[in-house]
């Protein structure tokens, strides 16, 4: 089993200019410690995540890091001229020198869609569209593309990715639906929420892909070419007392920048097509099993259950998140690396 590393960059209490420089010193201290890919989520008009244009986020680690892929998770497609994001992929895949993997989504926040001027309920039409008409992009020297949202015609490419063929696609999903399409496209797929709704999910994409033969761009590390991934909040420390000392107040905070946009939007139509599971308390995520917390042999034993459970080949750890320092989080970090990561990466 593969070990990634998952970041919102939520706003806390430090400087925004400080809390970057600490990022790119956790960036670095995963891109030492082995992690695989660091995947970095897209959100808009949130404290939840204050890294919005991750392109100009990733070209930072691009070159502060040497061997650990990276990527968003993902890209919103609504929101991009498909022309200018494929010149971006372009770059960041020479910027990264071929480490770059490419999460897409249609967004999940209504909120955050329509501060943009997208509809929720036209989203997933565009997004579908738009996934098309990049895929064209990234696909020669020269592209056309046409549709009732998009018009291309004979564009020169002259920027064109790293890696033979492009960069692989990734796709998180909390739902069937979502689930689904990814298997069908043949993509590297991420889903998250309580243990249950997770297998669910990876269910769907599991019978959606073998029906397809396969992943897109198989990829040799991950049994059976293609990554099934659990996201998952960790925290390590000496003591499971101490874990908790860390995670109860970090995760609060994450809830609080989490629901943001739900409470400020009480009472709108919206409301009900935010489909994004979350944890009532902190014991509740502890049980749900989307927040693993405590000593080095707590977190394996939790992490082998829901390998099993879950039948999951990629682990996407956030183990930077809410209130957590930066010294709390690279002690954890330190742990996950020397007692927790030799255990699980041979499952």
């Amino acid at each position: 089993m593969k070990v990634g590393l998952f970041d919102h960059i939520e706003r806390s209490d430090r400087p925004f200019a400080t809390q970057l420089d600490e990022r790119i010193e956790f960036a670095q201290a995963a891109d030492e410690a082995g992690f695989y890919c660091l995947h970095i989520a897209e959100h808009h008009a949130s404290p939840l995540n204050m890294v919005p244009a991750s392109g100009i986020y990733l070209g930072a680690i691009a070159r502060a890091t040497k061997r650990m892929r990276m990527g968003p998770l993902g890209y919103l497609l609504p929101l991009y001229s498909p022309l200018r994001l494929a010149e971006e992929i372009c770059m960041l895949d020479h910027m990264s020198r071929g480490r770059l993997e490419v999460g897409i989504g249609r967004g999940v926040s209504p909120f955050e869609l329509g501060y943009h001027k997208i509809k929720h309920e036209d989203s997933r039409e565009i997004f579908v569209d738009s996934f098309k008409c990049l895929n064209a992009a990234l696909s020669g020297d020269t592209f056309s593309y046409e549709s009732e949202l998009f018009n291309y015609k004979n564009v020169p490419m002259p920027l064109r990715p790293l890696q033979h063929g492009g960069p692989a696609f990734w796709y998180p999903s909390s739902n069937e639906t979502g689930s689904t399409w990814a298997g069908e496209h043949g993509m590297h797929f991420v889903t998250n929420g309580p243990a249950a709704r997770a297998r669910v999910n990876i269910d769907a994409f599991n019978a959606a892909l073998a029906k397809r033969g396969g992943a897109a761009r198989p990829k040799a590390e991950f049994a059976g070419g293609a990554a099934i991934g659990i996201s998952r909040q960790i925290v390590v420390a000496d003591t499971d007392a101490e874990a908790r000392r860390i995670a109860e107040p970090a995760c609060a905070q994450h809830h609080a920048n989490l629901t943001y946009l739900l409470r400020l939007n009480v009472g709108s139509d919206l409301v009900g097509r935010l489909n994004v599971p979350v944890a009532a308390s902190f014991d509740d995520a502890l049980r749900e099993g989307t927040v693993i917390a405590g000593s080095p042999q707590t977190v394996i034993e939790k992490i082998m259950e829901q390998h099993q459970a879950l039948g999951i080949n990629y682990l996407l750890a956030y183990l930077m998140f809410g209130s957590m320092t930066l010294p709390d989080s690279l002690r954890s970090l330190a742990l996950f690396r020397s007692e927790v990561m030799p255990k699980i990466e041979g499952l």
